[in-house]
Formats: structure tokens, C-alpha cells, sequence
């Protein structure tokens, strides 16, 4: 799986922290946010969510849930400052990390995607998607070392090799709105 289709995967799936380490209740609010979520209805699950988040400011599944909503919704600075709280206040959750990796690398920031993502493998070594995330990330920034080096002697036989092999095992990402070429 690259980390373009990881990314909406984590996305999607990673709604509920009850993987992590630290066991959660089961809470019927955020099971009704939850379900709208799947349900596709992000507008309304933000309104309960941010409602519940105002009423439980600390708890880590509102919040988590909250940056989830976000990054659906496309609005991915806000998603990605809920996930640098999380990180910040909740340093042994892995998933919040990995979460903000998968936006850093949507917006083309490889290395502080790699940071990221270190952190969750840090967190909880046995965490296998952070681990399949960071080696997707590490393909991305061989591929941008290896683009640079065609670029700098085009008669590179074995750097345009690498970078053909890189490319097949990991397409350059789609370039994000507004932004330059990261990959190439």
C-alpha cells in the first residue's frame, strides 16, 4: 500500500485509539460522532465532537476523533494542529503520530513526516502501519535524492535505475494544490 492510499486509509480507519495502549471506555458520545462519521456526515460529527471536546477538553478519542473529521474534510492545518496537541500532551499514543505523518506527507513535508513517524514507532515499536508509513517515506525521500541526481548528471545510468525502481514501488504522490512539485 503507498502512503498516498496509507494516508486515507489511516484516515479512515484509524477513528478509535482502542489499539493503543491505553484502554478506553466505551463512550456512547463519541460512538454517535463515530457513526455519523462513517455515515459521511463530517459537518455534523464536527459540530458533536467539538461539543464534546469543549465539554472533555483532555480526553485524547475526542480529539483524536476531532483531527480525523478534519483531515476528511480536507482542512488539513487544522487537522494536523489537533495531532501536534495530541502528540504534545499524549507523547505514548502512537496513532496521533502517525496521523499527522500522513498529512505532513500529503503536503510534500517528507522529513517531518519521517520525524512523525519515529515518534510512533518510538511510542509502540510493534506498531506495523507506522513502520510500512516510515518505509514509504524513506522510498519518497529516495526518490527526491535520486530525482536530484538525474538531474544534476542526466547520463546517470544507475541513478535513473534507482529512481525507476523507487517510482515503480512508490509513485510520485499527486502534487497537492498550490504547492510545486516535491517528487520531481
Amino acid at each position: 500500500m503507498t502512503f498516498v492510499r496509507a494516508a486515507a486509509h489511516c484516515m479512515a480507519l484509524l477513528v478509535l485509539l482502542s489499539a493503543s495502549h491505553i484502554a478506553f471506555a466505551q463512550n456512547p458520545e463519541l460512538d454517535r460522532v463515530q457513526q455519523l462519521v462513517q455515515g459521511g456526515e463530517l459537518d455534523r460529527a464536527l459540530e458533536q465532537v467539538e461539543l464534546y471536546t469543549k465539554a472533555h477538553p483532555k480526553d485524547p478519542r475526542g480529539r483524536f476523533l476531532k483531527g480525523v473529521i478534519l483531515g476528511q474534510q480536507n482542512k488539513t492545518d487544522e487537522a494536523i494542529t489537533v495531532y501536534k496537541a495530541l502528540t504534545y500532551d499524549y507523547p505514548e499514543l502512537p496513532e496521533p503520530y502517525n496521523n499527522l505523518a500522513a498529512l505532513l506527507a500529503q503536503k510534500g513535508d517528507y522529513e517531518q513526516a519521517r520525524v512523525s513517524l519515529e515518534a510512533a514507532v518510538h511510542a509502540r515499536p510493534g506498531y506495523a502501519t507506522a513502520h510500512e508509513n516510515l518505509g514509504d517515506i524513506h522510498l519518497r525521500l529516495a526518490a527526491r535524492a535520486y530525482a536530484k541526481a538525474v538531474e544534476l548528471d542526466r547520463n546517470s545510468a544507475t541513478a535513473q535505475t534507482k529512481l525507476k525502481v523507487v517510482n515503480d514501488l512508490v509513485p510520485p504522490a499527486p502534487v497537492p494544490a498550490g504547492s510545486k512539485a516535491a517528487d520531481r
